[in-house]
């Protein structure tokens, strides 16, 4: 279940929908209910970004690694 909630695809869609429903849920829904389902789709709405955001960056060190051991290894073959 882990590496399903942590795929990109999964994350955009739940990035995205939660901030749609957080944004239309005071207008649909009336009251205390409409603010706290914005609330807490708002919520998790901004743990999938985070983890989006997490993951780039989790990716581009990656990215940097691996160069800098391509680049190591031209040197010791030179």
């Amino acid at each position: 279940m882990k590496a399903l909630l942590s795929s990109k695809p999964v994350l955009w869609f739940l990035f995205l929908f939660n901030l749609v429903v957080a944004v239309a849920a005071p207008f649909v829904v009336d009251g205390s209910q409409g603010v706290m389902t914005a609330v807490g789709m708002g919520v998790v709405s901004l743990g999938a970004g985070l983890s989006l955001l997490k993951g780039r960056g989790q990716a581009q060190t990656q990215t940097q690694t691996q160069a800098q051991g391509q680049g190591q290894r031209q040197r010791q073959r030179a």
